[in-house]
């Protein structure tokens, strides 16, 4: 396990700190209206290869919320989600959101319109991706012929998820919630497919979670979409004017500085076990204008 070196989380009034992830803290509200619900905080850390760096990208954590804002509209007819409320404390204000506790699911559910990172490595291994049989011929941002449920298990922070298939799934949560998962997953991704690729983006793949709402609807349970969802952290996002199979596609996320940080001019060697360097004020630029491109280009907001 990486050493993640994630700094203190910042104490808030009226609210308790619970946990604190790679990007995001988590917190309590322990007063007013919203008590007992959750203060969920997006900061502006980078993490790559299993260490959070020591260098932040600024604006990062409000692009990111106002992304899964934009998209949580965009996905309201199809799934609930856990946004309570934007009216958050003024020392996180445009970076937090007030949200609903979910007991969630052991399950990080991705679904693949395109094959590339550890989809690809499976394939090139098996010919399959989590159990999901391929045709032969296939190559690096190959198109599927129709996205692919391809889950994977919530590792411990530090740690790697692992793919995993479908019948795993089922084993873990039942047959029931797997289906429904599952069905919910692809269902967000092809609508959110539709909706980058009229923006001139292309969605290769997306990473969502769900949970189980605490409070129940007129006795009904609830499975509601949580944590972030469709940002350049959660989903690999392509310019499709520059879309050529069977090379590494240009991408609307934190590839700049993972291939800052293997080249040369780092100096970093990737097996050391140490973290890498500070990030040149160069890559920090050019990684927040990548993230506000797609924040920009998806909304049709400006930042």
């Amino acid at each position: 396990m990486a050493d993640l070196n994630i700094p203190p989380a910042p104490a808030i009034a009226g609210t308790r700190h619970v946990h604190s992830g790679k990007v995001r803290d988590l917190y309590e509200v322990t007063e007013g209206e919203h008590a007992g619900r959750f203060l969920m905080v997006a900061s502006d850390r980078l993490s790559i290869f299993d260490f959070v760096l020591d260098t932040t990208i600024p604006d990062k954590g409000e692009i990111l919320t106002r992304m899964s804002l934009w998209w949580f509209e965009q996905l309201a007819d199809l799934v609930p989600h856990h946004v309570v409320s934007t009216d958050v404390p003024e020392a996180v204000r445009g970076r937090a959101v007030i949200c609903e506790k979910l007991d969630m699911f052991p399950v990080e559910c991705v679904a693949r319109g395109y094959l590339t990172g550890s989809g690809l490595i499976d394939y090139r291994a098996t010919g399959e991706v989590c159990g999901v049989p391929l045709p032969g011929g296939l190559v690096d941002g190959s198109r599927l012929e129709q996205p692919i449920f391809t889950p994977a298990t919530k590792a411990e922070l530090g740690d790697h998820d692992e793919n995993v298939s479908y019948d795993a799934v089922v084993a873990t949560i039942g047959a029931d919630d797997a289906a429904t998962l599952r069905d919910l997953t692809l269902q967000v991704y092809a609508r959110a497919e539709s909706l980058a690729r009229e923006r001139g983006i292309l969605l290769a793949d997306t990473k969502l979670e769900f949970g189980v709402s605490t409070g129940s609807t007129n006795g009904k349970r609830r499975i509601v979409l949580g944590d972030e969802v469709l940002t350049p952290d959660s989903s690999r996002f392509w310019p499709a004017d520059d879309y050529e199979p069977g090379r590494t596609q240009p991408s609307y996320d934190k590839q700049i500085v993972r291939n800052w940080a293997l080249s040369p001019e780092s100096g970093w060697d990737k097996a050391s076990g140490e973290a890498p360097p500070a990030l040149p004020a160069e890559v920090v630029e050019r990684t927040r204008s990548r993230y506000i491109e797609a924040y920009e280009r998806l909304t049709g907001q400006s930042f």
